[in-house]
């Protein structure tokens, strides 16, 4: 089956996951509360780690403006609050997040290949990545064929991915699994270390499109197969959970799994990304929270 010479350390690379395990150490984690100094921190951490989100078919060019004003300085009145990682996109709004973002240290990312269905041919992937390459992102968020994965086809999962890393360039690739289909613990593992031998920069759950999203014990499965793959190749590879992630508790819970699992190397937002759309007003609700003693209502946050 994996006749692909670059996937023939995939089974020593691929042990059994212990299902009941991972969702046991995930619900431990997402148990802990954190206070104080340590929760602002943990706050402007998670901020510093967005990528805030938009992927509707209503999107404009104003509304993705907005979003960029927002991106750059999250808060009003607030300088310490740092700007988020990145503002991602349908392709036909890369110039207007481009133009907005300018100078800002704000990357723009755009989704592609087919997204989020990924039921294109290669070559027209291919042509679409390298097109909104070239019309200025500087991470493509490409979604792997599910359907030739859960047939076993793993080599055509590695050349999609190959070729997707290839037609990138100098832009980073963030390689969405989208574990909601992929059926079981042992079948997002896989494709986590396939993604990550044929070139991944991150590898990442979810499109948002279809749920289960994000969740933290298939974040879990994945920042394990990070480890174990970076103690293999000495390769270090991001990680971004996407979709449901919506509350301060979230973000800090994915934080905790992180540092656990992987370490402070990876708490940082060239590592570590959240794809989030409503998850920053509560960031920002909880940091005013922490600074003021008492809730401001959401109507004091812009939506975008």
């Amino acid at each position: 089956m994996n006749m692909n010479p670059a996937l023939r350390n995939l089974d020593s690379l691929h042990p059994a996951v212990d299902e009941t395990g991972v969702k046991e150490r995930a619900a431990a984690i997402a148990g802990r509360s954190v206070k104080k100094e340590s929760k602002v921190a943990a706050i402007k951490m998670a901020v510093s780690m967005i990528d805030l989100t938009t992927l509707e078919g209503k999107d404009s060019a104003g509304k993705v403006h907005a979003m960029c004003q927002k991106a750059k300085f999250p808060l009003e009145g607030a300088p310490e609050i740092p700007h988020v990682a990145a503002v991602c996109v349908y392709p036909n709004l890369i110039r207007t997040a481009k133009s907005a973002l300018e100078g800002s240290g704000v990357k723009v990312a755009s989704v592609a290949t087919s997204f989020p269905s990924g039921q294109s041919p290669m070559k027209l992937k291919v042509e679409e990545v390298r097109k909104v390459v070239q019309m200025g992102a500087d991470e493509v968020d490409m979604v792997i064929s599910r359907g030739e994965f859960l047939e076993g086809n793993y080599d055509y999962t590695f050349k999609e991915v190959q070729a997707i890393k290839e037609a990138c360039g100098e832009a980073h690739l963030k390689v969405i699994l989208e574990t909601g289909e992929l059926e079981t613990f042992d079948n997002v593992r896989r494709a986590s270390l396939i993604s990550m031998l044929a070139g991944a920069d991150f590898i990442k759950t979810s499109t948002g499109k279809v749920q289960p999203a994000a969740t933290l014990p298939v974040t879990l499965v994945m920042l394990e197969a990070i480890r174990d793959f970076y103690n293999e190749t000495g390769k270090i590879i991001g990680m971004k959970p996407a979709g449901g992630i919506k509350t301060t508790k979230d973000a800090i819970s994915y934080l905790c799994l992180v540092k656990e699992t992987l370490g402070d190397m990876w708490l940082t937002p060239d590592l570590f990304r959240m794809g989030a759309s409503s998850l920053l007003n509560d960031l920002l609700m909880q940091y005013r929270k922490e600074q003021s003693g008492v809730y401001q209502s959401a109507e004091y946050f812009t939506n975008d």
